[in-house]
């Protein structure tokens, strides 16, 4: 017989033949392992070489004629480039020599070398040690003492194996500190030493039991030793025993994982501290880890960026992390085979318990020890393929939220249409069979254990976490008439980044089951079948085979009833958004109880979702809990009655647990088919969102704004035209978006330019163009806003750079400091940022404000008011260094004496020299005298442009807006005062003068000002953490809420009856099979043990298995029936037994364990239905009822998380986790009694191993508990980030800050990912612990096996075994989904939260109501009244006492925050009265209910609120008007105009609406028939058509447009009080005199918060208040005379005092029907002692009062938001 050529089998009785160990093991295999060393090691060096030798490759400069294309504003900013880990650490070298670092920092981060402990020792022991087996081998050799030829030659093939390994050692220990060394030596040594080690440890053992010779043995176990210690330090020292650079990046710790050896690696030790760390104290954020560098989001990113896309993203996907997901299949493969292990190990156990002769008792122990070692790597193999399968995960979603985060940063502005992402691909051919998977809206929880072991784990949270305020309005968006002009709206988007990247993010962390692991599983359980059974091994593969197509069909059955669940509630969450975002107005108008109602049926189609599938889950458990029943059946009847064989208990149990283990690969297959399909869908989405289409700003703008003849130009040229959207778009009534028509503007570069016109006539849509983010039809845009702000250098002169800075109508801050937010991060400097605060009036705001500058502005600026947000934008754009400013309508939220200051000192101030200013405004008066050039817009065109003088010249404007010369402050301002006068600014208490001159004072006021800012900054938007485990009140109001006593006691005897039905099938089957032992004693043993065989197996199966996980409760007791179903037949004895008896009655109990299973679970799914009901139902009610205060302090987007995320939580999570808490524990129970009564013995080790695990899982609890509450809190900034960029995009982009957002993007998401990856590290650290204990239990039960053979019935031994080793497993699940129970329970306890919400008082007191006409006349009266906001503060109101008769109007002014919002939420008792009372007709409104209030009188607040919807819905939310009644109620707010009729949506453009005298219209309208005769285009007016669409917000309307309809919502009631809070302050003069007009006409009482005094002039009284008393009441013609009064001194702070002063003594005049011929003489002399200051003004004002400026008309496109038109 030649060399290796030895005979099958290899393995004799109890050792391997000797051929094998000699050729194999001493020659072969080690001579292929440094031959592979030796072949690797060559080939990259060759590599290296050719690498050292290529040239650097060139970088593009970017400069010059670089094209600019919307990518380059997305890549990642320059610092963010990762520092490159490589593994041969030459970055670690410097000239030469090895670079010892010491902690050195870079970019605010301090980095650090960490050096393993005795690194040149360790290596210089190796070198021993290796020296020492040369010794050995040459020893050999030399004696000769393996003797014949064959064994010559292992001496001499272990001699080169160690002469090899020598070399690599001295390389290292020589070489490794230079520039010569050789990078990866670590790696062939640690892999030599492993495979030596396995090979040496058989010879070892072999030496041991049959030594050849003394000699032979004694070398034999020196070379084992030196192996073992070569072994243990490879595996023990940190891989590759390298230097490694450690950062602390913001201080916070780095990861230890690439500190670890390859043992704390496989079985997770370095998670150690960390869990140790959450024990001691609980985790925050500053303590959780870093990633590792190669993990962090920038250089994941880059990374990926280097490979150009060639295929569909998905399959990109793949190819990029090839690499990884191959090692993580192999790992899993090697897992999946291992499962079967421990069944062939029990079979072999037993065949030697059944006959110890046939060989040595030794090979009993050996295999009693490989037990619970195949257990150990199995775990390790299933631990590695899921921690890669993590690792992936987390790359993945920072590939996809980032690549999402920078197409949105590059997206258009505003498209027609939204798309429906997901639609297109559908058309498709090949994706038919996807039809019903159309818009896969959100995070499908699937059917199947994958999932439901996902969910058990938290896991399938996140992956479709959180709609949280992504409302996504998917089933709503109709496909349109499939225009290309579709963009995803902004719920989609977050939907994208929220749910579809963490569903393929998620799907990749388990794609190792579908490639490797369950294949793999199949193959081996039905090769192993066959074997055992034969031909009948065939029906148990039919039924199996049938199970795959249902498993699948339960998936997409699944999948379907999720969509459903899906849409319903993303119906309700976008209902329960809308409510909550217009709280206010709701309240005001007592819709509350109205509203509730449509959140409950949209609640209630939500749960009808969700009962169907918990019937399909319910369901399909069941069916997993039948099919072995039905194999097992169906196999051994063939067996028994078609084969006539005998069925012995050998093959019966054996068979038994093949089967068992089968499920589970047949279940997971299934499952991840569903769910890679699913996932699919989802990539789909993600694709075509980045393949949309992209802003054409940067090809518009180009790189500078010179035109063909170098000069600088900002403007538009060659007749430019611009739309909305695409280019081609046409609405479905055949108008098109609204659009600018032909301009040809040059604005004057430094100087101030302004835009004016009426409301809706383009203005904001101009800026727009401006800045490139309309689509260009024809003509050219000049302005320089193509570069990223990044890349331009500011002129070192003025300090001012060619870039552009934009306040949007609507103000956009980000959730940040009021400080952080000017800056915008830019430097600080601060005689600078002095001296903008100052001009923006902000310096009041700050001294008032809690923490000044640091106060931090919440989302979307919740915690300011709305002048203080325009001015923050304002000072944004004037503290940037840009050279030129858009302001878009700055002065329209601020009272008129604080715009005249910001317009003098902030925009002809010093800080604007040089700089451009175009200025939207409609304040003509105020901003046209001092422009350079206006520019007037009308419908879409340029009506006018020029100086002022030319337009009033040309009669295009009224004269007041001729430049005045003796006005003060017309020229700029030298310097910025360096103080806001008291009168100017917002929000003040109390009135703050410091005399200029007197510096002690100024220094006290900063040194009070320094004391605020060292307080601490206290986040009121902050969402708090709960800490430590989940109270019992919680348990009890969740328990409480699912039902009575009468549903737990229902409950209980389900649980019980369920489990008894396990314990039943295992006594039957011991009953069976003691009947063959009676017969044959002695092979009794043999049973016992291999009950233990079925067990064991599907225990190892499942132990990792995710998709296993929910189904805890079905496997208790299938581990109980089947698996003991051991114990039962004889292996060659008596068939007389009656086996149809027997498994007849077995399959009974079988059955009836899967209904009452069924029963518990439909049971439990109603309690929690039930429960579900009622807590949205609680929290609703209490949310919409709770007082005003709440909404101000606690940001919505907390609200929306309770609606959300919580509830999500408790309908989908919370009752499966219960059901599988309570099997577990149940089985733990049964156990625990079973085991006690048949071997009381063992119990001593389980009371051990019982402490083991309680140890473990308080450890883990607590770590665990910690880091998936910090997941979830910081899931949240990530996607708040991303809605504020949405938001924001146009602004960002005006600021060329792109980068930035990215940068800050990133780092969202490492924060983000921290927890999330420690969590999974935590998992796999109780895994892997638990596995060991289990296998400890596997051990302990074998070694009991042995040493009590022949004391107990086999029967019973079986019982006791198949239990003891279940017993484990139950231990594990208790811990995990008690954890999982805990998160869940979070979820409870953040309802209850806000279930205790301080309520407003009774809607209704039926004991006391009002009469029906209530009120009829309409008299407030205020008697003695003072409130506050909360107890410890000031009141706001102080002992106020005044009458308003019936049907006056009343104007209230004072300084803002003197408490005139205060006074209308007294009205509307929104604050409670602290003394007084408030009588509206008499009656004290705190003894009515608030409903009668609130519906008896009406407001129309500052902020418009509109719903989504259409222009009837939000004018009348529930039918009670007319068609007539609303159109009348739009013509008297001038929406629509007297001569436009209401239409039938036709094509035909209308004539632009007017607004002004008859003549004017007369001509206008001439002017519109013969523009219809040309047929040139016009924009069309929405209001004409009560179907035309509103979206979220109102955002496709104008800000003016809004107001006004707010307007028309108060008139349709009629409303006897109406209150009115500066509710025209952004609409245009003429418009706003108008409406006055329609005020007058009213027969109301009003109440006017006013900040324009021309609205409150010929009021009959005007009420002034001052801190929150009342100063002056009185008509404004007497208040005007007062010298010295409050009221005339704000009169004349307006510039216009003789123009106001006329209007009141007009008014007078009327009231009092007298001559009034005696005050003129006064008032001329008033007039010559002011000097001309006012008077020449106030004639202009005069003569304008009534001329109106430009016709007013309305788009449904202009002028709206920072994004004009563009989708919310």
């Amino acid at each position: 017989m030649g060399f290796a050529e030895c005979s099958w089998p290899i393995w004799r009785v109890d050792d391997f033949t000797h051929c094998f160990q000699h050729d194999y093991l001493r020659v072969l295999l080690p001579l292929i392992i440094i031959g592979l060393s030796f072949v690797r090691l060559v080939i990259q060096n060759i590599v290296r070489a050719v690498r050292s030798k290529s040239p650097r490759g060139y970088e593009r400069i970017l400069n010059g004629g670089a094209s600019i294309s919307p990518a380059t504003h997305t890549e990642l900013p320059r610092e963010e480039e990762p520092v490159s880990e490589s593994e041969d650490e030459a970055d670690l070298t410097i000239g030469g020599g090895r670079l010892a670092l010491v902690k050195t920092t870079t970019r605010g981060s301090i980095v650090q070398a960490d050096i393993p402990q005795a690194q040149t020792l360790s290596v210089f022991v190796e070198e021993l040690a290796v020296a020492g087996l040369v010794a050995i081998n040459t020893a050999a050799l030399a004696t000769g003492a393996y003797d014949d030829d064959r064994r010559r030659m292992s001496a001499i093939a272990g001699l080169v194996v160690w002469v090899y390994t020598l070399l690599l050692t001295s390389l290292r220990l020589f070489l490794g500190n230079t520039q010569w060394r050789v990078p990866r030596l670590w790696n062939h040594t640690a892999t030599i030493y492993s495979f030596q080690w396995l090979f040496t440890l058989v010879i070892f053992r072999s030496a041991l039991i049959h030594p050849a010779s003394h000699l032979a043995q004694s070398l034999v176990i020196a070379e084992f030793a030196l192996t073992s210690l070569l072994f243990g330090m490879a595996i023990s020292t940190r891989k590759g025993n390298k230097t490694i650079l450690l950062e602390w990046e913001d201080g916070i710790e780095p990861g230890r994982e690439n500190l670890a050896s390859l043992f704390s690696h496989y079985t997770f030790s370095w998670v150690d501290s960390i869990i140790w760390a959450g024990w001691k104290e609980p985790l925050t954020m500053k303590r959780v880890w870093n990633l590792l560098p190669r993990d962090k989001a920038a250089a994941v990113l880059a990374s990926y960026r280097q490979v150009k896309r060639t295929t569909v993203l998905s399959l990109h996907l793949v190819k990029y992390f090839k690499g990884m997901l191959l090692a993580q299949a192999i790992w899993a493969a090697f897992g999946g085979a291992l499962a079967f292990a421990p069944t062939l190990l029990l079979r072999q156990i037993l065949e030697y318990v059944e006959n110890p002769s046939i060989a040595p008792r030794n090979v009993l122990w050996l295999y009693v020890i490989l037990l619970p070692v195949s257990d150990i790597v199995r775990s390790i193999c299933d631990g590695q393929a899921l921690w890669i399968g993590r690792k992936i995960c987390i790359n993945i979603r920072a590939i996809l939220v980032g690549e999402i985060y920078a197409k949105a940063l590059r997206r258009k502005a505003a498209a027609g249409n939204d798309s429906t992402l997901g639609a297109k691909k559908k058309k498709k051919k090949k994706k038919k069979r996807r039809r019903r998977d159309e818009e896969e809206e959100q995070g499908v929880k699937k059917k199947g254990l994958l999932a439901k072991a996902k969910r058990l784990l938290g896991l399938g949270k996140d992956s479709d976490d959180k709609k949280a305020d992504a409302n996504a309005q998917g089933p709503e968006n109709k496909d349109k008439k499939g225009e290309p002009d579709e963009q995803a709206n902004l719920g989609t988007i977050i939907n994208l980044m929220s749910v579809d990247s963490f569903k393929v993010s998620e799907v990749t962390a388990y794609l190792h089951f579908l490639v490797a692991a369950a294949p793999v599983q199949l193959l081996v359980a039905i090769t192993l079948l066959y074997r055992v059974m034969g031909l009948s091994a065939i029906p148990g593969f039919i039924v199996m085979a049938l199970l795959l197509p249902v498993n699948i069909a339960f998936g997409k059955g699944f999948n379907s009833s999720q969509k459903k669940i899906m849409a319903a509630t993303d119906k309700r969450i976008h209902t329960t958004n809308e409510i909550l975002q217009n709280i206010r107005i709701i309240k005001y108008f007592a819709w509350e109880h109205r509203f509730s109602k449509i959140v409950d049926e949209k609640r209630r189609a939500e749960l009808k979702a969700l009962r169907t599938r918990y019937i399909i889950w319910a369901a399909a458990v069941a069916v997993w809990n039948t099919v072995p029943i039905l194999i097992t059946f169906f196999s051994f009847l063939i067996y028994t009655v078609v084969e006539k064989k005998p069925l012995y208990p050998s093959v019966a149990f054996t068979a038994i647990s093949l089967f068992m283990l089968l499920r589970y690969p047949l279940d997971q297959l299934g499952d991840m088919i569903a769910h890679v399909q699913e996932s699919q869908v989802s990539i789909d989405r993600i694709e075509e969102f980045l393949s949309e289409e992209e802003t054409e700003k940067f090809a518009q703008l180009g790189i500078d704004n010179v035109d063909e003849n170098g000069n600088r130009v900002i403007g538009f040229r060659n007749d430019a035209t611009f739309i909305w959207g695409s280019k081609t778009a046409v609405k479905e009534d055949g108008t098109m978006a609204f659009r600018l028509l032909d301009l040809n503007v040059d604005f004057k570069i430094g100087k101030l330019n302004v835009i004016t016109g009426p409301t809706g006539s383009g203005k904001t849509s101009m800026l727009m163009a401006l800045l490139g983010e309309m689509t260009l039809i024809k003509g050219r845009v000049y302005l320089p806003g193509g570069r990223s702000r990044e890349d331009v250098r500011p002129d070192p002169e003025t300090g001012l750079a060619e870039t552009c800075a934009y306040v949007a109508q609507q103000a956009w801050l980000v959730n940040a400091s009021i400080k952080d937010n000017i800056l915008f991060s830019a430097p600080y400097d601060e005689k600078r940022y002095h001296d903008v605060i100052v001009a923006c009036a902000l310096e009041r705001d700050l001294e008032i404000l809690d923490n000044g500058d640091e106060t931090l502005v919440g989302e979307k600026g919740i915690t300011l008011s709305g002048g203080q947000k325009q001015r923050i934008s304002l000072a944004r754009a004037v503290y940037s260094n840009s050279k030129h400013l858009l302001l878009d309508d700055c002065l329209s939220a601020v009272d008129s004496h604080t715009a005249q200051w910001i317009f003098n000192n902030c925009i002809m101030g010093p800080l604007m020299r040089g700089r451009t200013c175009i200025l939207v405004s409609h304040n003509i008066p105020l901003c046209v005298p001092q422009a350079d050039y206006v520019v007037t817009m009308h419908n879409g065109r340029i009506a006018a442009q020029g100086t002022p003088q030319e337009l009033v010249a040309a009669g295009k404007l009224p004269e007041d807006a001729l430049p005045r010369e003796s006005a003060p402050g017309s020229a700029h301002i030298s310097r910025v005062p360096s103080r806001v006068p008291s009168s100017v600014g917002e929000e003040s208490g109390d009135t703050l003068v410091v005399n200029e001159a007197d510096p002690d004072a100024q220094q006290t006021l900063r040194a009070e000002n320094a004391k605020k800012k060292e307080a601490k900054k206290i986040d009121a938007m902050e969402e708090h953490k709960a800490v430590g485990s989940v109270k019992w009140p919680v348990m009890k109001l969740y328990l409480r809420s699912m039902g009575g006593w009468w549903f737990w006691c229902l409950a209980c005897v389900v649980f019980t009856a369920q489990q008894l039905s396990g314990v039943a099938s295992s006594i039957w089957i011991k009953e069976w099979s003691n009947q063959y032992t009676e017969q044959e004693e002695e092979k009794s043993s043999r049973e016992a043990v291999l009950l233990f065989n079925v067990n064991s197996a599907s225990y190892s199966a499942q132990t990792l298995s995710p998709t296993y996980f929910a189904s805890i409760g079905t496997w208790v007791r299938d581990r109980a029936g089947f698996v003991s179903a051991a114990a039962s037949a004889d292996a060659d004895g008596t068939p007389e037994v009656n086996v149809q008896y027997y498994l007849g009655i077995l399959a009974l109990i079988g059955l009836a364990g899967a209904a009452t299973a069924l029963i518990r679970d439909l049971w439990i799914f109603f309690g929690s239905l039930t429960a579900s009901w009622k807590l949205h139902a609680g929290l609703m009610n209490s949310v919409t009822r709770a007082k005003f205060k709440f909404f101000d302090v606690t940001p919505l987007g907390q609200i929306m998380n309770r609606f959300s995320k919580d509830l999500e939580a408790i309908d989908q999570e919370v009752a499966p986790v219960a059901i599988g808490v309570m099997t577990c524990a149940l089985g733990i129970v049964v156990t625990v009694v079973l085991i006690a009564w048949i071997t009381p013995g063992f119990l001593i080790a389980g009371v051990f191993i019982t402490l083991a695990y309680i140890f473990l899982g308080a450890f883990y609890l607590h770590a665990s508990r910690d880091l998936k509450r910090l997941e979830s809190v910081e899931r949240s900034p990530l996607f708040q980030q991303f809605g504020e960029t949405l938001s924001g995009v146009t602004t960002i982009r005006a600021y060329g800050d792109e980068r930035r957002f990215i940068r800050d993007n990133l780092a969202r998401i490492n924060t983000q990912l921290r927890p999330f990856i420690y969590l999974w590290a935590a998992n796999r650290w109780l895994a892997f612990r638990t596995d060991l204990l289990g296998d400890m239990v596997a051990f302990f039960a074998g070694v009991f096996v042995i040493l009590s053979l022949g004391k107990i019935d086999p029967g019973s031994a079986g019982i006791s075994l198949s239990y003891a080793i279940g017993f484990s497993e139950n231990i594990l699940w208790l811990v995990r989904l008690y954890a999982v129970n805990e998160q869940n329970m979070n979820s409870v306890e953040r309802i209850r939260e806000y279930l205790d919400v301080e309520q407003e008082a009774e809607a209704v007191v039926e004991k006391n109501r009002p009469e029906s006409g209530w009120p009829s006349r309409g008299t407030v009266e205020f008697v003695n009244y003072s409130t506050r906001y909360r107890k410890e503060l000031e009141p706001v109101l102080k002992n106020l006492s005044f009458k308003i008769e019936a049907r006056e109007r009343i104007g209230i002014v004072g300084r803002t925050g003197a408490g005139k919002s205060s006074l209308t939420l007294a009205i509307f008792r929104a604050l409670e009265a602290d003394e007084g009372k408030i009588l509206i007709d008499d009656v004290d409104i705190s003894t009515i209910g608030l409903r009668d209030l609130r519906e008896a009188i009406t407001i129309v607040p500052q902020e418009p609120t509109l719903f989504m919807g259409t222009i009837r819905s939000n004018l009348d939310p529930f039918d009670l008007y007319t068609d007539e009644q609303i159109f009348a109620a739009l013509r008297r707010v001038h929406l629509i105009q007297p001569d436009e009729m209401p239409s039938a949506s036709t094509g035909a453009a209308l004539p632009a609406p007017t607004t002004a005298s008859s003549s004017e219209q007369a001509a206008d309208r001439a002017a519109s028939d013969q523009q219809q005769a040309d047929a040139i285009p016009t924009n069309k007016n929405p209001f004409l058509d009560l179907s035309s669409p509103v979206t979220e917000s109102g955002n496709n309307l104008s800000q003016g447009q809004r107001q006004l309809l707010c307007l028309a919502r108060a008139l349709l009631k009629n409303p006897t009080v109406l209150v009115m809070d500066e509710a025209t302050a952004s609409i245009d003069y003429a418009t706003d005199a108008a409406i006055q007009e329609t005020i007058r006409e009213l027969d109301s009482t009003i109440i006017t918060i006013a900040h324009r005094l021309h609205t409150i002039a010929d009021y009959d009284k005007v009420l002034v208040l001052d801190k929150g008393s009342l100063v002056e009441y009185g008509h404004p013609w007497e208040l005007m005379k007062k010298k010295g009064g409050v009221f005339r001194g704000m009169c004349e702070m307006t510039g216009d005092f003789v123009g106001l002063r006329q209007v009141a003594r007009e008014a007078w005049r009327k009231k009092v029907l007298v001559d009034v011929g005696d005050e003129e003489e006064e008032e001329e002399e008033d007039q010559r002692s002011e000097g001309s200051s006012g008077g020449e003004e106030g004639r202009r004002q005069e003569q304008q009062k009534g001329v109106s400026e430009e016709q007013p008309e309305q788009s449904a496109f202009e002028d709206s938001a920072p994004s004009a038109g563009q989708k919310p």
